[in-house]
């Protein structure tokens, strides 16, 4: 049994509480929000976030981020804008010996940095380990059956984390390419707003159905250009995390996207929505491509959707008037 502290009370770190719980470590729950805390104290669920899902007795909840000086594993589930914030919290409290496990997906606005570069910027004594894939905290909470992957520079790491969280319902397999791993699980939010928009606009499934396989093409494209392997896009933390995040309204990217395919505004939408981390990447996922001089058209208008004020339907005119090409021009599938 080990002591685990999972950051983050929504529902995703609600949900990797319970993972752990049950396969028999001891487990604290840690979040920042005094008001959240005392929701998980007085009802022992997020009613916004993960409504019927209760915690057990067992998890201790605390907003002293200090509880890391006694744990032998720290799992990240923060929203993507709270990664840096929150590791440097972490930093004086963290034993030397501790891995600490991201469970976020997004790229940093700015650095443009993979999480597990801020991460090791901000923790450099660290054991760091990526888990990522296909993976509704809805569902994971649930019990219903998962298979999600981990890497690590370190693979010792990562087989570290999928012995001590793997279990009937939530399957984890290894996979080295970290680089493939981390940006499959932040690009595919990207295109899992714009297949928001298609659905918001009333377009069918032949069109989002293209969407999500030229989309995948592109994740491809910019990932390679970025040091990944190409099969890994095909994988858990690729095709399958972007199959289920375009295709459920569990995703807040999806509903985001319906949301602004149907005519709301951007800035209204994130309002209603909350955290969007398609959003959040759409602009470092083009600054990425434009950077590496990589041709990612969909990732270019859903950044000019999201922060140029692009009417969605004028983005889907300049998609379709784009030049006739062959699919297989040496890109993914």
């Amino acid at each position: 049994m080990s002591q685990v502290l999972v950051l983050g009370g929504g529902g995703w770190g609600i949900a990797l509480s319970l993972v752990a719980t049950r396969m028999g470590h001891s487990v604290t729950l840690w979040s920042h929000d005094p008001e959240e805390l005392e929701e998980l104290r007085l009802h022992n669920q997020n009613k916004l976030r993960l409504p019927g899902v209760f915690l057990p007795h067992g998890i201790r909840l605390t907003g002293d981020i200090a509880a890391a000086t006694e744990t032998d594993m720290v799992i990240m589930a923060v929203p993507s804008f709270a990664i840096r914030s929150t590791a440097r919290s972490l930093r004086a409290h963290l034993r030397p010996d501790a891995l600490v496990v991201n469970a976020g997906k997004g790229l940093e606005d700015g650095t443009l940095y993979r999480f597990s570069q801020v991460l090791e910027e901000e923790l450099p004594e660290a054991r760091i380990a990526v888990l990522s894939g296909p993976s509704h905290a809805e569902e994971v909470a649930r019990r219903v059956p998962t298979l999600v992957t981990v890497s690590a520079k370190d693979m010792s790491a990562a087989r570290q984390v999928q012995l001590a969280l793997s279990q009937a319902s939530f399957r984890i397999y290894l996979n080295e390419d970290l680089i493939g791993v981390e940006l499959g699980g932040a690009l595919k939010n990207v295109i899992a707003l714009c297949a928001g928009i298609v659905d918001g606009l009333g377009m069918g499934d032949n069109t989002k159905a293209a969407l999500m396989t030229r989309g995948l093409v592109e994740i491809a494209r910019l990932g390679s250009a970025l040091g990944a392997q190409e099969r890994t896009f095909s994988g858990l933390s690729g095709m399958g995390d972007l199959t289920v995040t375009c295709g459920s309204m569990h995703s807040r990217n999806l509903r985001a996207g319906i949301l602004i395919g149907r005519g709301e505004t951007v800035d209204n939408t994130i309002r209603r929505v909350g955290t969007v981390e398609g959003y959040l990447a759409a602009r470092a996922a083009w600054e990425l491509a434009s950077r590496h001089g990589v041709d990612v058209p969909i990732v270019e208008h859903c950044y000019r959707i999201c922060y140029e004020g692009m009417d969605p339907r004028q983005a889907v005119v300049q998609l379709l008037e784009r030049p006739f090409g062959t699919e297989n021009d040496g890109d993914m599938l």
